[in-house]
């Protein structure tokens, strides 16, 4: 029964009055029954001082609840040393197994209803998921009776909609937040005033495995791009190292104290986006009190529903969406293990799927799975099969990259066997001869594929250079890696038959496995070599290549290029030559040689223009060429 009817059309209509109409907690529960089903607020949002009295009062009307919460940080989720009492008070269904509730679930103190998060005011609305009735927190409110939901706005005003019985928690400490925030306190049957703190969470700490994932991340993020922000270690240091981008958006489910200082440093303007242009969109707000503090009466966030911030078509209409997704374990097909347990304040399968979906619908969209090569116990987290591990997200046609420590492996249009190579080139390097064997015996990667034990701890992932030439191409170039397999014998298939000559000093047909892998498997001392891409970086086109082969007992080495016929004479070849000599005196090496046909004039006009003394010979059509590194 509404017991406030006559107040409210007297008295609350312009919110004064309301402390008035403050009740005691056992005068709030006056009207819930057993077996009534109740909605709770999420996370920072958790009505605790409602959920706490149900779990301590001996009333007999409170038992047998069913308790309804998106996302359980705190008092919702049964302690197991208190499951005998709490069993029969109250049994907690929830759409995210993180946190504690991922214990709770495995143990079965816990239910677990998978469901996309877009999806669950559908739930909701059909009455398919049935609500008596709602606790949620909320500010108190301002002048004109309006309180905000604050930092968790999920699907609580559908809630409000079905249920009989509406509680409002007010807390001051909650931030009145902008956005489909609003509700009128003549919503509400009941109002208690909050004796406990809204929930925080302290940052988390970042060691330097973890920074250096985030570097690798940081490195594929455009200007302009609009990103989706978790929290945990990654997230933290992504924020940090963002802060010189520009134009960036955020729409995200979490909004967490990285994304407001990366809001602050300026990098985030949300001006290229198509949803909520000028606002950071989120659903939630997970963090600590100083975030709170800076939420409350923020303008420059917008706090919505998460059938709007969770849905694919939503997120799609934002161009160049990243979906970042925090992953713990890949498979060498792609297949993904995402999180759980109380490490775990991130995406679950179903929400990695709203958010892959909309990276797919986005205008230069792209999904990120980023991990530690290796995980505490020191396992590694790039196995053969990741079957039997929960919280499986298979779609892995949907997954275009995959980053640790050790670099990114760009998965989108490579086959099952290329996409084992390049995932087990960012392993820990100590890992991959034996995941290249489970690979060989799964057969999915060639028999006689060639693995350099020394070249695993020597790869140069220092040499990462962008460079735009003559007619606005963008070249990014890096030391050559095993899984360029394929994008070098593309580059020689695509060159003439006078330019592999002119590389090869012989009349080269074919270039098979056998060959090419031997070219691309490289120990990074004796011989290294560079190769330029261009295009979007998970779908590089290979275009050049540059090396240096050390001379058996000398400082010299022999040094050799080849560019793509398309992309000749824009100074390409220049920039690499002298890329390498640099990375050459790094190394000791005292000089090039070379051998140049007569007829290749544009290879010897960059050896002439590299800023070194050309000493030459010329025999039988060829020019042999030293060149030792003395500044001219």
């Amino acid at each position: 029964m509404r017991i406030f009817e006559m107040v409210k059309k007297m008295n609350l209509l312009s919110g004064k009055g309301w402390r008035k109409q403050i009740v005691t907690l056992d005068e709030a529960f006056e009207d819930i029954e057993p077996g009534m089903s109740i909605f709770l607020g999420t996370g920072g949002g958790e009505p605790r001082t409602l959920i706490k009295h149900i779990m301590n009062s001996g009333a007999s009307n409170l038992q047998d609840l069913e308790l309804i919460q998106l996302l359980s940080f705190g008092e919702a989720v049964s302690r197991e040393e208190n499951q005998s009492n709490l069993t029969k008070k109250f049994r907690l269904k929830t759409f995210f197994s993180g946190w504690i509730a991922g214990e709770a679930i495995t143990e079965g103190r816990a239910d677990l209803i998978p469901c996309r998060f877009s999806r669950i005011h559908e739930l909701i609305k059909s009455e398919r998921i049935h609500i008596d009735a709602v606790f949620i927190q909320i500010t108190p409110p301002n002048e004109e009776g309006y309180c905000s939901l604050g930092v968790a706005v999920d699907v609580a005003r559908y809630a409000m909609d079905q249920a009989g019985i509406v509680i409002g928690e007010i807390n001051p400490d909650t931030p009145f937040t902008f956005g489909d925030t609003f509700v009128h306190i003549n919503e509400f049957d009941y109002l208690v005033e909050a004796t406990e703190k809204p929930i925080y969470m302290d940052r988390w700490p970042v060691d330097s495995i973890q920074q250096k994932v985030a570097e690798n991340v940081a490195s594929r993020i455009e200007n302009g791009s609009c990103l989706s922000f978790f929290t945990g270690p990654l997230f933290e240091a992504l924020g940090k190292l963002l802060v010189d981008k520009q134009h960036l958006g955020i729409h995200s489910p979490i909004f967490p104290d990285a994304l407001m200082e990366l809001v602050q440093s300026g990098a985030v303007t949300n001006r290229k986006k198509g949803v909520s242009r000028g606002k950071s969109l989120a659903s939630y707000a997970v963090g600590t009190k100083t975030l709170f503090q800076w939420l409350d009466r923020n303008p420059l966030v917008e706090f919505q529903g998460i059938e709007r911030v969770s849905n694919p078509i939503h997120i799609g209409r934002n161009p160049g969406f990243v979906a970042l997704i925090p992953a713990r374990k890949v498979d060498l097909t792609g297949r993904i293990a995402l999180h759980t347990g109380k490490g775990n304040v991130a995406a679950g399968p179903g929400e990695a799927m709203s958010l892959v979906n909309g990276a797919e619908l986005s205008h230069g969209g792209i999904t990120i799975f980023a991990l530690t090569s290796r995980n505490l116990k020191g396992d590694s987290n790039i196995v053969v099969n990741v079957e039997g591990y929960p919280n499986l997200f298979t779609l892995r046609e949907s997954v275009d990259m995959v980053v640790t420590e050790y670099g990114s492996a760009d998965l989108n249009g490579r086959t099952i066997r290329e996409r084992a190579q390049a995932l087990i080139e960012i392993a820990h390097p100590d890992d991959r001869a034996e995941l290249l064997d489970q690979a060989k015996a799964a057969k999915i990667i060639y028999q006689d594929q060639i693995f350099l034990p020394e070249s695993a701890h020597l790869y140069p992932s220092n040499i990462a250079i962008s460079h735009i030439f003559e007619k606005d191409v963008k070249v990014r170039f890096r030391a050559i890696k095993p899984s360029d397999e394929e994008g070098m014998r593309r580059l020689f298939y695509r060159s003439s038959d006078e330019a592999v000559y002119t590389r090869y000093f012989s009349p080269i047909k074919t270039m098979p496995h056998s060959k090419m892998q031997e070219y691309v498997n490289v120990d990074y001392s004796n011989t290294l070599s560079i190769v330029g891409l261009i295009g979007e970086p998970e779908n590089g086109k290979l275009i050049a290549e540059v090396r240096f082969v050390r001379q058996h007992n000398s400082s010299y080495a022999d040094v050799a290029f080849i560019v793509d016929e398309t992309y000749q004479n824009l100074g390409i070849a220049g920039f690499m030559y002298k890329t390498l000599i640099r990375l050459a005196r790094e190394r000791g090496i005292k000089g090039f040689t070379a051998d140049v046909l007569a007829s290749n004039k544009a290879m010897l006009k960059v050896f002439e223009q590299g800023g070194h003394i050309v000493n030459f010979q010329f025999e039988e059509g060829v020019y042999n060429l030293k060149i030792p590194f003395e500044d001219r």
